[in-house]
């Protein structure tokens, strides 16, 4: 059994970056189903649950990596000197007793949105995206040997989180953003969520971050106006990639995608190209 989300959804947009972040921090986050269940097997069988096992199950799953980390953080201990800035750190400093305490069952998108089929598959495409933009992240830290690559791989599947809460908690707003940008193709996403919400989402992806007081190297991986740091890069040109390429490897913006990541790779075009098949 899953507990359920209570709150109606949001159905006007709220005025200003700070009523939004005052939302979500409060809102609760719902997990995919397929997580609520693995852990409630994993609760009946405590004792045989390490941290690296769960971390395996929570960290493909963005909703449920969000909700972890900013957990951790607002009971991070004074006596630490660092954040847990992955999954598997996060639970080896709460430790696996605590973590099913705090984490009774979880609520579901599936159960949330059961009578808004429309909303859960544009959250599902969303999801699927994060999946595959932190794949292929992962994929380029690694060609570069980054000690990071676990950090850059959370960074890249949470690069779209408030995109997620907005299909949520607020599905008739998320609709109506997709629904005029398939109307007009030239509109950049900024530029229609300011029209929509008074706000752009990567503004509330780093408020909500600063307010969870998430770790401060996973804020700068994730936001893409932090510059040409080769970390940022990665996680960018992989939403860029997972983004173009989700319906296919024809789209006609995929060619500069190519371009990008072979010059963050040190590789030709041609070699790129084989490597991102290789990492899809």
């Amino acid at each position: 059994m899953t507990t359920p989300l209570s709150a109606a959804p949001l159905r006007q947009a709220l005025p200003d970056l700070a009523r939004w972040t005052g939302y979500f921090r409060q809102a609760e986050i719902p997990v995919l189903s397929a997580t609520a269940e693995s852990l409630e097997e994993m609760r009946a069988n405590e004792d045989e649950v390490d941290a690296n096992m769960l971390g395996e199950l929570i960290a493909t799953d963005p909703l449920m990596t969000l909700k972890l980390l900013a957990y951790a953080a607002a009971h991070r201990s004074s006596r630490l000197v660092t954040d847990a800035e992955t999954v598997t750190a996060a639970l080896v400093l709460m430790g696996i007793p605590p973590f099913f305490r705090a984490f009774g069952p979880q609520p579901t998108v599936e159960a949330h949105l059961a009578e808004r089929p429309d909303a859960l598959e544009g959250l599902q495409r969303v999801l699927r995206r994060a999946d595959r933009s932190a794949r292929f992240a992962l994929g380029f830290a690694a060609h570069r040997m980054d000690p990071d690559a676990a950090v850059i791989y959370s960074a890249a599947l949470l690069h779209d989180f408030a995109e997620m809460l907005l299909w949520v908690h607020a599905p008739d707003l998320a609709l109506e953003i997709r629904n005029r940008q398939r109307a007009d193709r030239t509109l950049r996403s900024a530029e229609v969520q300011r029209a929509v919400l008074n706000i752009e989402l990567d503004d509330l992806e780093q408020s909500l971050m600063q307010a969870w007081r998430l770790p401060e190297l996973l804020a700068q991986i994730t936001d893409d106006k932090h510059g040409n740091d080769a970390r940022v890069l990665s996680v960018r040109l992989a939403v860029r990639l997972a983004r173009h390429s989700a319906d296919g490897w024809d789209n006609a913006a995929l060619p500069d995608d190519f371009r990008d990541i072979a010059h963050l790779l040190n590789l030709d075009v041609a070699a790129t190209e084989r490597l991102l098949h290789e990492f899809d």
